[in-house]
């Protein structure tokens, strides 16, 4: 049978077109070889999640994502996508968007829930929910870091400023007069140390001789300590007693007027006596010293006594 030439080209035309909607719909994730289930889920945000993006279970790949669109005037996200018909869930499964790294994009995958009599059919909404991504996990964490950050480089600019504030001038001339006079300071304590290590080399011997006789005024009191404890101390101390018992005895004795010494402390009559014999015995000395002719008459020769001159020392 021949074919003309107008029908090659119509079937060469329709053949090309058949290809280009095959080709189109394998590109947009439509095998129509194969008859797969189509899916929605609705996100309020993708977080770039693109069409031809992996469907998953369980780390396989059984899909992929067809189209996103806007599913209503909120802003919302349809996402539609297919399964193949190799494994069987419940439409209340969860369809996570979830990845998302420094080069890979973002995934979507089915957490299957298996229930009798919901099986998931084509044209059923799963529930959508997005997991935070690597960027996203990274950007919470960074974001306290960056205030924290900004708010410590504001502090250090404040403490900078207030630095540059203090050190104006005059008082930077007067942290260089301190630093002058600290450092003739420790020249000045160096040289006092070297002094005093001169001193102490020089008279290393009259130190070491002090030593000793400290060792030997502490062997010499240790000693003597060691005869304290030796003594009978309970023994001292009775006796002690008996000596501190008679002096209270005499004591009393001569509060009471005991004794001539007991009568002399309270006697009235014998201290008036005494006083007034040692008066009497004062005045017959004095008249001796004064008179002594009066008491002592020696005449050789007869001659006669001379008068009674006062003398001129007399007390009366």
């Amino acid at each position: 049978m021949k074919f003309t030439r107008e029908v090659k080209t119509g079937i060469l035309a329709i053949s090309a077109i058949a290809l280009l909607i095959f080709g189109y719909s394998f590109l947009k994730g439509k095998n129509l070889l194969e008859n797969d289930r189509t899916l929605y889920a609705v996100y309020d945000n993708v977080e770039g999640l693109m069409p031809s993006s992996p469907v998953t279970i369980n780390g396989l790949v059984v899909g992929q994502v067809v189209s996103i669109n806007f599913a209503d005037n909120k802003g919302n996200l349809v996402v539609e996508f297919n399964v193949n018909n190799d494994f069987s869930f419940s439409k209340n499964s969860e369809a996570k968007v979830y990845g998302g790294g420094l080069i890979g994009g973002k995934s979507l995958a089915i957490m299957p829930i298996y229930e009798q009599g919901l099986e998931a059919k084509s044209g059923d909404t799963l529930p959508g929910r997005v997991e935070a991504g690597l960027l996203e996990l990274v950007n919470d964490k960074l974001t306290p870091l960056q205030a924290k950050l900004e708010a410590a480089i504001t502090d250090a600019d404040t403490l900078l400023t207030s630095v540059n504030g203090i050190l104006n001038v005059d008082n930077k001339n007067n942290l260089n007069s301190i630093f002058k006079d600290l450092s003739v300071t420790i020249k000045n304590f160096k040289g006092a140390s070297g002094s005093l290590n001169q001193m102490l080399s020089g008279n290393k011997d009259k130190l070491n001789n002090t030593i000793t006789n400290l060792d030997k005024m502490s062997l010499n009191l240790s000693k003597v300590s060691d005869s304290l404890a030796q003594m009978n101390v309970a023994k001292l101390g009775e006796k002690l007693e008996t000596v501190l018992a008679s002096f209270d005895k005499i004591s009393k004795d001569l509060n009471a007027g005991k004794g001539s010494a007991g009568k002399l402390l309270k006697d009235d009559k014998l201290y008036d006596n005494l006083e007034k014999t040692s008066k009497e015995l004062e005045l017959l000395l004095q008249d001796l010293r004064l008179n002594p002719t009066r008491y002592i008459n020696v005449s050789v020769f007869g001659k006669k006594n001379k008068p009674y001159q006062k003398p001129t020392d007399s007390i009366n």
